[in-house]
């Protein structure tokens, strides 16, 4: 399955997707990020996230999208704009039909490094590790994301088997050998690893 992780902000909102299967060794089929600039009204800057957003569900078409559950912090201003950025994450997919899930950074951190404490390089060296790219990806957003991605691939269970369904389901009776040509392509090797 494919899936497309989105750690969101208004200044850096990362994005990632990979594809695979629990057990089965990842590839990475994109990573980057969405900037706004911090002087720019709050209007402008989501509408650059969401146009960011949706032009990477059109390249990715990913079976789902897991988004980073928004989490109390000590700066209002900051937790009030990675909420924001998160509702357009989810929206952007929601409108498209595709299953949303909503990780916590403890589940990611769990998920990815064993221990749910585990600091942003340690994240960052096991998703470099994981994917097996020649070096970690930056900003660190643009690493949470993918760990994001990787989490729900490892930990979706129910709900990677819905995604899958509904794949099956979007492409039709009439588009099924489509389907699987495209199947095929990714299977023999998608464009890896590019950068925006």
């Amino acid at each position: 399955m494919r899936v497309m992780g989105v750690d969101p902000g208004l200044t850096r909102c990362g994005l990632g997707a990979v594809e695979g299967r629990p057990g089965a060794p990842l590839t990475l089929v994109k990573v980057g990020v969405v900037r706004t600039p911090a002087d720019e009204e709050i209007g402008a800057r989501l509408v650059a996230i969401e146009t960011g957003i949706e032009r990477w569900l059109d390249e990715i078409e990913p079976d789902a999208v897991a988004v980073e559950r928004v989490f109390a912090q000590h700066n209002l201003r900051t937790v009030m704009g990675t909420a924001q950025a998160s509702a357009v994450a989810i929206l952007c997919a929601s409108r498209r039909g595709l299953p949303v899930a909503l990780h916590t950074p403890s589940e990611v951190k769990a998920a990815i490094t064993g221990s749910g404490t585990a600091g942003k390089q340690q994240v960052g060296a096991m998703v470099t590790r994981l994917l097996r790219l020649d070096a970690m990806p930056k900003p660190a957003d643009a690493a949470d994301a993918l760990a994001l991605a990787i989490c729900h691939v490892w930990r979706g269970g129910a709900q990677n088997r819905l995604a899958e369904a509904a794949a099956r389901a979007r492409s039709g009776p009439g588009t099924t050998a489509a389907a699987y040509f495209r199947g095929r392509g990714r299977a023999a090797g998608h464009p890896r690893g590019t950068t925006q």
